[in-house]
């Protein structure tokens, strides 16, 4: 397998992992134990936003130049989704969007699982 190809299944997992941020504690209001790993995964974004850098950034980049392409040319979020999906003027509402996503599903688990709790 190419180097290119491998970069494109990192460039693939960065997302999945962007999209399981966003709504992986909802996929918790089924399946409970995967707050665990969603609450991993809010762990690690907020390290991401306070300056930690991010691995899958550094095997993407790495693989694109071993792959004989230029690497990113910024962070992932700079190069895939700053500027396409949402204008950099709003990077921090769009960070505040995700944080405000997490923190509702959070809150619908807890009252989900009371509401079957007592239920019982």
């Amino acid at each position: 397998m190419g180097y290119s190809i491998l970069a494109d299944l990192v460039m693939l997992a960065h997302f999945g992992f962007l999209v399981f941020l966003a709504v992986g504690g909802f996929v918790a209001w089924w399946f409970r134990w995967v707050i665990v790993p969603h609450a991993a995964a809010v762990v690690w974004a907020v390290l991401s936003v306070a300056g930690v850098e991010c691995p899958l950034t550094g095997w993407e980049d790495g693989l694109r130049r071993l792959g004989g392409e230029d690497g990113l040319p910024q962070g992932f979020i700079d190069t895939y989704v700053t500027g396409v999906v949402y204008p950099q003027e709003h990077l921090l509402a769009a960070q505040l969007l995700v944080a405000a996503l997490a923190a509702a599903s959070w809150v619908g688990l807890a009252v989900r699982n009371r509401r079957i709790d007592v239920s019982r």
